[in-house]
């Protein structure tokens, strides 16, 4: 049957739909019972962004969008890494070190210390690869150990690099020299802030992320030992050199999270930098289907969300956490909706196939009666 027909690209966009809804009905509800004025809350929500909101938002997007490909790749192989955040942390502080010390100059300091990041983030994700194909350790557990362990060690080497701003008390990495900090791009008129340069890096991921995995052995490899472990390994293909790959490929990916971040605003690691992306990105990696084009779509919603819930505590009184309920109840409503939606497939599908092998027979018998 063809994949794109209007039954099965229906079928697609009912399930977030339904979600979405789900979550509007939900949430709307919880805020009734607490006597929260609703209509408000949707509003502030719902209201069209400014331009500076707007920049806000892909600047987020971005970030939510590399951390979830980072947790896709492990996936669609049935790799749980929840250890994004804690490789997240690992591959920025590396790059942030290595691009303070300026030793290369303008735009070779952003690709080495880039490539610095992924090979640090990689390495981190490379000690729950081995747990696992060495030991047997489940990887939601032990990258869930590491991440608290690269919280600890990274906080304890920047104790060792960290130098104190001056009439402050903040302390941070060496700044990045002015040639290999990115100013941004101006692409939101009347916006005064910038979208980030680095922008570019997030839709070269994809572009590498769908190839990858859609167009290459490696990809047919990868998903194949996702879905059945005993036939991959049937057809000839090292599991556990997949395993290692996989895991190492998804933490080096994570590595980019912080990178646009880094080189387009803070310019150094310091007290600035994020925790809860690697969590955020599983949501997200959910919410799109670890499709590249669901993750952006899904990075995009999520980051509207998280922009536009600033103006609620102000603007309507009520606490802008009402986000995290939105964004819980999308969660587990697009798992039960994709569910319900696959059994409908299925079902459709039975049918169809139902109908043509009756009219099939119908046509055989017909035939035969003719011969007779």
């Amino acid at each position: 049957m063809n994949r794109l027909s209007p039954r099965r690209i229906g079928l697609a966009l009912a399930a977030p739909l339904l979600a979405l809804v789900v979550a509007f009905l939900i949430t709307s509800l919880v805020l009734t019972l607490f006597g929260d004025p609703v209509l408000d809350v949707w509003k502030t929500i719902l209201h069209v962004p400014k331009p500076r909101q707007t920049v806000q938002i892909i600047n987020a997007a971005t970030v939510y969008y590399l951390s979830a490909v980072a947790v896709a790749v492990g996936f669609r192989m049935n790799l749980f890494n929840i250890g994004v955040d804690g490789q997240y942390r690992v591959g920025v502080f590396a790059a942030a070190v290595f691009a303070g010390q300026a030793w290369l100059p303008g735009v070779f300091n952003i690709v080495v210390a880039i490539i610095v990041a992924m090979v640090a983030a990689g390495l981190w994700a490379g000690i729950a690869a081995y747990l696992k194909v060495k030991r047997g350790v489940s990887e939601v557990i032990s990258t869930i150990m590491l991440n608290a362990i690269a919280t600890g060690v990274v906080s304890w080497l920047f104790a060792k690099v960290a130098q104190r701003s001056e009439g402050s008390n903040i302390t941070e990495t060496k700044t990045i020299p002015e040639s290999s900090q990115l100013e941004g791009l101006k692409l939101i008129p009347g916006a005064t802030n910038r979208v980030f340069t680095l922008v570019v890096l997030a839709v070269l991921v994809g572009l590498v992320y769908w190839f990858v995995l859609g167009r290459t052995r490696f990809g047919y490899d990868l998903r194949a030992t996702g879905r059945s472990e005993s036939a991959a390994v049937a057809s000839g293909v090292n599991v556990p050199r997949m395993v290692m790959t996989a895991m190492i490929a998804s933490g080096a990916f994570a590595g980019l999270v912080g990178m646009p971040q880094l080189f387009g605003q803070d310019h150094n690691y310091g007290t600035t930098i994020q925790s809860g992306l690697g969590f955020a990105g599983i949501g997200i990696a959910l919410l799109g289907r670890n499709n590249p084009i669901g993750i952006a779509v899904a990075s995009l919603l999520w980051a509207f969300l998280d922009i536009q819930s600033n103006a609620l505590q102000i603007g309507v009184g009520v606490a802008q956490e009402i986000v995290y309920i939105i964004q819980g109840v999308i969660l587990f409503a697009v798992v039960i909706a994709y569910e319900l939606i696959r059994r409908t497939d299925l079902r459709l599908e039975q049918q169809r196939v139902a109908r043509e092998l009756a009219a099939q027979r119908h046509a055989n018998a017909a035939t035969e009666g003719a011969s007779a």
